[in-house]
C-alpha cells in the first residue's frame, strides 16, 4: 500500500499574497496587545506583594451573605498587609475590592472586556484591563501569594482547577487555596473524594493542595501557618508599609 503524502496548507501556499499578509498582520497585532498586557501588568503589579487572590461569581448580590463575607475576608488581609486582587467586577468581586479599599493595603482589579456581566467596580487602587483571558490568568497567578475562593459558576471553577493544576504538576510554586462556603462546595468535593480518587485520576496528595474554612479569622491563619515563619508578623501597616514573602 503507497503511503500518500498529506498536503498540509501554509500561509506560504496560498496564492492570494494579499490574504497572506493580512493575516499574518492581524497575528502580529495580537501578539503585541498580548505583549502590551503582561507589560503593564509587571509594570503596575511586581512590587505589589504579597498579595491575595479572591475568586467568586459576579452574579452574587450584595444582600447576599457572601457578599458580605467576602468584605470581612478582604478586609482582615488588607489590614493583615496583603494586597487583594480580584477580577474587578461586580458580586465577589466588587466585595473584594470593597472590603480592602477600607484596608491598609491596596486594592486592585483584574478587568477583562466582556459583551455582559463584567463591569468594572469603583474601590479599586489599581484598575488593569485586559482583552485575553489567558493574560489576565497568568497575572492572577503570578502576582498572588494565596487563592480565596468563594462561590462562583463555571469562571470561578476554570480559575480553581487552573491554579490546583499548575501547582499539582509543579509548573508553579505551592501557595495557600482556600475554599469558602463548606454548604457550596460539598457536592463536588464529595464527586473529587468518591469518583476522581477511586479511579485514580487524582493522587490523595492531590486533597491536600486546599483547605474549606468558612471563618474569616481561620482563613488569615491558615494563610499565616501555611508559610509558617516564612513571613514576619505583621505590624500596624500605615502608609507604603507592608511586609514580603
Amino acid at each position: 500500500m503507497t503511503k500518500r503524502r498529506k498536503v498540509i496548507p501554509s500561509l506560504r501556499m496560498l496564492a492570494d499574497h494579499e490574504r497572506a499578509t493580512a493575516k499574518k498582520a492581524r497575528a502580529s497585532w495580537q501578539m503585541f496587545t498580548i505583549m502590551a498586557e503582561f507589560i503593564e501588568a509587571t509594570e503596575y503589579l511586581s512590587e505589589i506583594r504579597p498579595a491575595v487572590s479572591i475568586y467568586g461569581s459576579a452574579r452574587i448580590k450584595p444582600k447576599s451573605p457572601f457578599y458580605k463575607l467576602t468584605m470581612t475576608i478582604a478586609r482582615k488581609f488588607s489590614d493583615a498587609g496583603f494586597a487583594v486582587i480580584s477580577g474587578g467586577g461586580p458580586g465577589i468581586m466588587e466585595a473584594a475590592n470593597k472590603g480592602a479599599h477600607g484596608g491598609a493595603s491596596p486594592t486592585v482589579g483584574l478587568n477583562i472586556e466582556l459583551p455582559h456581566e463584567q463591569k468594572g467596580n469603583q474601590y479599586q487602587d489599581i484598575s488593569l484591563r485586559f482583552r485575553h483571558f489567558f493574560t489576565r490568568k497568568v497575572t492572577f497567578v503570578k502576582n498572588s501569594d494565596a487563592f480565596i475562593i468563594l462561590p462562583g459558576g463555571f469562571g470561578t471553577l476554570d480559575e480553581l482547577s487552573e491554579v490546583l493544576t499548575l501547582i499539582q504538576t509543579q509548573k508553579s510554586r505551592a501557595v495557600p487555596i482556600v475554599l469558602v462556603g463548606s454548604e457550596f462546595w460539598k457536592g463536588l468535593l464529595d464527586w473529587v473524594k468518591t469518583m476522581m480518587l477511586p479511579m485514580g485520576l487524582i493522587s490523595e496528595s492531590d486533597l491536600d493542595l486546599f483547605q474549606v474554612i468558612d471563618d474569616p479569622d481561620a482563613i488569615l491563619k491558615a494563610v499565616f501557618d501555611f508559610y509558617d515563619g516564612r513571613i514576619e508578623e505583621p505590624e500596624p501597616v500605615t502608609g507604603e508599609k507592608m511586609f514580603y514573602l
